[in-house]
């Protein structure tokens, strides 16, 4: 059978949220979960009974915030993620804050708030989680992950970005506060050196075929390289926002908007690569003045 995702119907919408059931060489396994508030779903789409790993891409509350109900519904269950993410599945208090920075007062409407996983039950990454090849896919955040099935799926999460097939476009969403540019080119890289046959999106479906593969990966690179330039130069958010949209209207149609915008809203990277330019102008300084 063809790797599908699993659609969470994030407040009832399509093709905002999935996940994936994947079998590994030691048994079956989630990649990634999602938020809270799709917990419920999940567990009428997948028997959490059967599942033995759960390997998170990242610890962002659309992808992670469901682990400890995962953990609580199945305390066997093995969670897998990066060194940096690991202590904030412990103990997500600093996660909810910093979320609720970006999200205010949405915040639990959209995501609802994580469980503590207890720590016997956390994996720190290295080269093998579940017995897959991983590695570190850093720039869209500094703790991003992505694994490589046997069968050549890259399970992606958010390292190449967002394409709700079978649209074209693809976003590199770039939220704050650990948007990296040049971490994210060699990201970039290191997914093609590994060619993988297939790509599993979380935002959302699979993008299938070596040459799809490498154009979809060249197209999040050229993009982001633009939306960057674009912040750069000065653009503000309302522009900015506009002109991303406008791209999208021009590739999707006004019909093809809504789950990109669910999934991966605009502002929210406008405000990622704004801080990345203003912190990379701060080091300089720093590093000028202190020549």
């Amino acid at each position: 059978m063809p790797l599908e995702p699993i659609d969470l119907l994030h407040l009832g919408n399509e093709r905002v949220i999935g996940v994936y059931l994947v079998e590994t060489p030691e048994g079956p396994a989630l990649f990634d979960c999602g938020p809270g508030t799709c917990f419920e779903r999940l567990r009428e789409a997948v028997d959490l009974r059967e599942i033995r790993h759960l390997l998170l891409s990242h610890i962002h509350l659309d992808h992670a915030g469901a682990a400890g109900h995962v953990v609580a519904a199945n305390p066997q269950i093995r969670v897998h993620v990066s060194e940096v993410g690991a202590p904030h599945v412990v103990d997500p208090s600093r996660l909810i804050a910093s979320a609720r920075r970006l999200y205010g007062e949405g915040l639990n409407r959209l995501y609802g708030e994580p469980l503590p996983v207890p720590k016997e039950n956390v994996e720190v990454i290295w080269d093998v989680a579940a017995g897959l090849k991983s590695f570190a896919t850093r720039g869209h955040a500094s703790h991003h992950a992505s694994y490589l099935l046997d069968e050549g799926t890259l399970l992606a999460g958010d390292a190449t970005g967002v394409r709700i097939l079978p649209g074209e476009h693809v976003v590199p969403h770039a939220p704050p506060p650990e948007v990296d540019l040049e971490a994210w080119n060699e990201t970039f890289d290191e997914i093609l050196r590994h060619q993988p046959e297939r790509l599993a999106l979380i935002h959302f479906g699979v993008v299938s075929g070596m040459e799809d593969v490498a154009e979809h990966v060249e197209r999040t690179r050229e993009y982001l390289a633009v939306w960057a330039e674009r912040v750069r130069e000065g653009m503000g958010e309302e522009d900015f926002v506009a002109a991303a949209r406008a791209d999208l209207e021009a590739s999707e149609g006004e019909a093809g908007v809504s789950a990109y915008l669910r999934a991966a809203p605009f502002n929210q990277s406008y405000l990622g690569l704004e801080r990345y330019w203003r912190k990379r102008r701060e080091r300089d300084a720093e590093a000028t003045a202190s020549t």
